[in-house]
This record gives C-alpha cells, structure tokens and sequence, in this order.
C-alpha cells in the first residue's frame, strides 16, 4: 500500500495538475479531498490543453478518479465536465465515483457569493463567485443537501421546500424590495434532471478508497488551491473555506493518517496569487511582467491574472512543517529563464528591526528579507536530464531545497508531461 498526499505550498496555482498526470499511470486510484468548482487544474497531453476543475485530473489517464465527502459539488458544472470529457474521448463512466456525502452547491449559494463579496466593497477577499463558500457554510450550520439526498426523491423534495423557506427570507433581507425569489417547485425539476445523469457514480467512497488500500493499492489524494488558503492555516481572512493542507486529505477522504506514506509538496519556482490578501514578495515592476507572461500566469478557472512576485522561502518553509511534506517538486522553473538575476526571501524584516523565519499572524509592516543568486540566462524549456541542467540553475533549486527543509523528488521544466525529471533515490510509489 502507498498513499500519497499531492498539496500546494503557495497560494495555489502551483501546478499539482501536471504532478498528479505524471503519477497517475503508477497509481491504481485517484481521489479529490476539497474544494469544488473553484478550482483548475491544467494538463497538457502532447499540444491539448485539458482542465478539470471537479474532477481528479488522474480520469484523463483512465484511473480510478474519485470526489471525497470534502468536496462540494455544483451537479450542473460536474455533468458539463463529464460532458466535455467525453466529448474528448476520454472514458468517465467506469472510472469516476462521487461520495454520497458531498454536499450540493445550490442556486443560493452563488447568489448569496456574489451578494456578499460585493457587499465587502474594498475588503473584497476575492471569491471565484461558485458559491463555494456559503456551500460550505451551510454545511457547518448541519442546514445542507448532500448528493445522496438527491437519491430519494420525497425527502429531497421535502427538504428542499423548508430550505427554500429560509433562503428566500435571507434574500429578502438582503435584497430589499426585490422581486427576485427561489422556487423550489423549479428547482427540485432542475435536480431532477441531474440525478438521473449522476446517479450512476454515486457511492460510499470512503467505504471504496479503505478497500482499496486494505488490498494495497497506490493511491493519490489530489488538493486544490494551497496552503496558504486553508481556512485555518492561511492568511485569514483571504483563504478559501475549506482545509486545502495534506491534513485535510483524511478528513475530506474518510481515511486514517496511518495509511499515508509520503506527503508530496507542490512548489512554483516563484511566487503568485490569484486575488486580494498580503503578498510579501509581489512585484510591481518588470520583472514581475515578465514573470506573468513567460508563465502565462492567468486563472484556470477564472482567467483572472496572477499576481507574481520572487520565490518566498519564509511561506514554503512553514507549509512544509504544516503539511509534513516529505519531499517537494519544484515546478515552472524554465519561466525563470531569462532572468540575470533572482532573489528569495529568506526572512521578514519586522518594524522593530527584528529578523523572523516565520509567519506573522498579521502580515503587514515588515519587508522581506532577500538573497540574490545568479540566474542561467538561457533556454531550459524540456530538459528532462538533471545533468543536462545549467549549474545556475542547480544552485536555485538546492538553495530552495535548504531554505525550506526538504529534498527535491521532481523538476518540471515545462508545461508537458514528459518536461520532468524524477530524482533518486526519492522513489515515489516504489
């Protein structure tokens, strides 16, 4: 038995999609533990551009590709990307399972995402707008719908009318004088329709991911989005609302912490963040221009634009403690190609002059602390020897790998899969 735990120690972005595609034809099932539609993760396969924003990205390869009770689930969206999938030749209907205790993003929950975020004015945090959040908030007040509700019809339909009760007051007082209102007649036909498309892939996953692995089978759990997102351990209050660290695997999975093996730390060659929140190293200048269109760094799932900024070893440092990564793979390296010069965060200057190796809980009124190194100023895009690497570049990555307390098992120089060198003796799923 080998399970591994695939999580990003940024702010997301960092390109577990291409980590997860280069590891699935080694594992016998692929599992997604939280988050929802707010999420994209990019493979390429030869010059297709795939991406999955539900679904595990291991269903491109025909594995096993299963959604945790963690995750919350838009059915409209999940069944357009089952849709597309198949569409693209790819097999879905004996290789992706949903757990019955995955909770519904319901028609409110987008609605309230944008009412609330636009009510936030300047304090925006800086939603997708997929209603992940207020899904998960009711899920927390024990007031949401599963996707096994959906199973049977009478009491679904009869939970839904106290709920849509409920919701329309909330939009009342939201909305005044609004004629806008939620039906439950309409919705409950809408929902319908879907369970007869899902009903198929729904099961107890939890129950199928433990027999799995009682019959030793290799498993990758997929996060989305990063650490520095995770509800508690982000930088609150511009995270997303569930737990994206490695821990959130067991408890989105219904797995026990025993049967995990090796926690793989997904790791940009620089820093970038989708939306509001502190941002230490952010660039304003040309280099991060040049950071953001040699890495095309634009939303898989919102377009939005990245911001982009140097390499902050202070943040990878401490998600490598949270997560109890155990190796980390270093990803988009070639971007920083045509760089002279780099530069790595390696502290936080404080006010008072003081020099920090950790997170302040308020990030703000401190400035990083940077060492430069030399850049390899040439072309690296595809290079999938170590040796073959500039010398430049192999000082940047073991500065990386000494700053943030672990050892490199992956480079990716490029956005295909076979753009990747595997190190030994860092023998995942041996």
């Amino acid at each position: 038995m080998t399970c591994i735990i695939i999580v990003g120690t940024q702010w997301g972005d960092e390109g577990k999609g291409k980590i997860v595609d280069l590891l699935t034809n080694k594992a016998d099932a692929v599992v997604r533990y939280q988050g929802g539609n707010n999420a994209g993760h990019t493979v390429m396969f030869g010059n297709k551009k795939f991406v999955t924003h539900l679904i595990p990205s291991g269903i491109l390869q025909g594995t096993t590709s299963i959604l945790g009770n963690g995750v919350v689930i838009n059915p409209s969206e999940l069944i357009n990307e089952i849709n597309e999938l198949k569409g693209m030749g790819i097999s879905v209907e004996k290789n992706l399972f949903i757990s019955n205790q995955s909770h519904l993003v319901m028609p409110w929950h987008l609605k309230f995402d944008s009412i609330k975020e636009n009510q936030r004015g300047k304090k925006k945090i800086g939603t997708t707008g997929r209603g992940i959040g207020p899904a998960y908030e009711d899920k927390v007040r024990r007031s949401g719908l599963r996707i096994g509700d959906l199973l049977d019809k009478k009491r679904f339909h009869s939970m839904l009318k106290e709920i849509v009760i409920e919701k329309n007051q909330l939009l009342e007082l939201y909305l005044e004088n609004s004629d806008e209102n939620f039906v439950a007649e309409e919705i409950f036909l809408e929902f319908e329709k879907y369970i007869k498309i899902l009903k198929p892939f729904i099961c107890d996953t939890a129950n199928l991911i433990n027999n799995l692995i009682d019959k030793g089978k290799k498993i990758i759990f997929e996060g989305a989005q990063g650490t520095f997102l995770d509800l508690d351990h982000g930088t609150y209050p511009y995270v997303t609302s569930s737990n994206t660290i490695a821990g959130g695997a067991c408890t989105g999975a219904g797995v026990g912490p025993t049967h995990i093996k090796e926690v793989l730390g997904i790791v940009k060659a620089y820093t970038t963040r989708v939306g509001s929140g502190p941002f230490p190293t952010e660039l304003f200048d040309e280099n991060g221009v040049l950071l953001q269109s040699e890495g095309k760094e634009f939303g898989a799932t919102t377009g939005r634009s990245r911001r982009c900024g140097w390499f902050d070893a202070v943040l990878v440092k401490n998600a490598v403690l949270i997560n109890g990564a155990t190796s980390i793979a270093i990803m988009k390296i070639d971007v920083l190609d045509k760089f002279e010069t780099l530069r790595i965060a390696k502290g936080y200057k404080l006010k008072n002059g003081e020099i920090c190796q950790t997170i302040p809980q308020i990030m703000e009124n401190f400035t990083p602390v940077y060492e430069e190194m030399p850049g390899w100023n040439c072309k690296t895009l595809g290079i999938t020897n170590y040796e073959e690497l500039p010398s430049e570049m192999k000082a940047y990555i073991d500065r990386i790998s000494k700053l943030v307390g672990a050892p490199v098992s992956i480079i990716s120089t490029g956005p295909k899969r076979e753009h990747s060198i595997i190190i030994e003796p860092n023998k995942l799923f041996s």
